[in-house]
């Protein structure tokens, strides 16, 4: 066994001396060399589209950031206003024509002819009273007036008689004189007791109670045999009826200060509405205003008639009064939540070439949602909406909207 393996051995390291690892080592080849090569590269390559990669990301960062901290607002431009604005104000209805109907003289009220909601013509028969007191003066007064004319023929016939005795010397001049004023008192006693005797007439006569014009009874306040006082002690009056003309009606509106040099007699258009009718207006004519404002409500008291021959619309109703006021000179309209309320004066942010410049307004009327602006303000200016408390003068911002509320785009 061993001498065979030593025979064999010269043989293996042979072979072992003539593979190819050992060949190898006596230099590297051109193909490990590429390889290599490639390999490098690559790392290369890789490294750097990392690197690329990094820095883009982090130019987008940059950008983004930049971008965030410029903030966004929403802007709307100014709206002007009509030449014209409609306000709309309370009013309260009333007839042109009003009055209570009192008695003018003393008694009991023996009948009426007319209730409440009767339509009557001027010299209509109302009521009748009844004034026995009355009837039994005018009859005394008529008495005492036959009584004085009597006297007053005799006295006549007596100064007649005197005068013409007088021519012949029969009587003294005294005497004539005193037939003469005898006659001359008792014409006075005469022309007296008659205008007692009209006085009691007319008084009678208002027994019978007429109507003073055309018009709707509104109210009935007493029946029959009710006592009726004229006033003529200290009982209060009697008030019979009350009586009213509607086929034109007075609407009386209480017009702000603020409002009032645009209120013109004659030219300011008024429409009426009443809930009661809804979707209808009624077109009235202002025709007065009290020329006066009043200082403790600071308003001007203005009357706008209102035809109403139908007799549809009710007096003493609510109805709301539609006012065209000019303007008198052009304004712009904002919504509130665009003003900015600080220590100075009422403000707003207004947007100029991407740069907030803080401004001042000067406010008119309170529309609710929206508010007037007098001063200010032009009409292509870009009013920032909701603006934050942070905002402030020369500050960048970027625009998101340019619309009013309500307003198509």
């Amino acid at each position: 066994m061993i001498d065979m393996t030593q025979a064999q051995l010269p043989e293996q390291v042979e072979t072992v001396t003539s593979c190819p690892l050992n060949k190898s080592r006596s230099g590297p080849s051109p193909r490990r060399w590429l390889i290599a090569a490639l390999i490098a590269l690559a790392a290369i390559g890789v490294l750097a589209a990392g690197i690329r990669s990094r820095v883009r990301a982090e130019t987008n960062l940059r950008a983004t950031t930049t971008q965030l901290a410029v903030p966004s607002v929403s802007v709307v431009t100014p709206k002007q206003t009509a030449p014209s604005q409609e306000i709309i104000l309370p009013g309260n209805i009333q007839p042109f024509v009003t009055s209570p109907i009192y008695a003018r003289t003393d008694g009991y009220l023996e009948k009426w002819y007319f209730d409440i909601g009767a339509h009557v013509k001027a010299g209509d028969l109302l009521a009748i009273i009844q004034t026995p007191e009355v009837d039994e003066q005018l009859a005394q007064a008529r008495s005492t007036l036959a009584t004085a004319q009597a006297n007053l023929q005799l006295a006549q016939i007596t100064r007649d008689r005197y005068q013409s005795l007088l021519t012949k010397h029969a009587v003294a001049q005294q005497d004539v004189d005193n037939a003469v004023g005898t006659y001359a008192a008792n014409q006075a006693i005469v022309d007296a007791d008659m205008a007692n005797v009209r006085h009691y007439e007319a008084l009678v006569s208002f027994e019978k109670v007429y109507a003073p014009f055309d018009g709707v009874i509104t109210a009935r306040n007493t029946d029959i045999g009710d006592l009726i006082n004229s006033g003529s002690s200290a009982a209060p009056k009697t008030d019979l009826f009350d009586i009213s003309q509607t086929r034109t009606l007075r609407v009386y509106v209480n017009v702000p200060e603020e409002y009032s040099q645009g209120i013109k007699p004659g030219q300011t258009a008024a429409d009426i509405t009443l809930a009661e009718f809804p979707g209808k207006r009624f077109p009235g004519k202002l025709v007065r205003t009290s020329e006066a404002i009043n200082a403790t409500t600071r308003t001007l008291l203005t009357e706008v008639d209102l035809d109403n021959p139908g007799a549809t619309l009710l007096s003493g109703s609510y109805a709301e009064v539609h006012l065209q006021i000019p303007a008198h000179h052009s304004t712009f309209l904002l919504p509130v939540s665009s003003l900015i309320f600080r220590n100075e004066k009422l403000q707003v942010g207004v947007v100029r070439d991407r740069k907030v410049a803080i401004t001042d307004v000067s406010p008119g009327h309170d529309f609710g949602d929206q508010i007037e602006v007098v001063a200010g303000l032009n009409a292509n200016d870009q009013v920032i909406v909701n603006p934050p408390d942070s905002l402030v003068s020369g500050q960048q911002v970027n625009i998101v909207q340019t619309t009013l509320p309500g307003d198509s785009r």
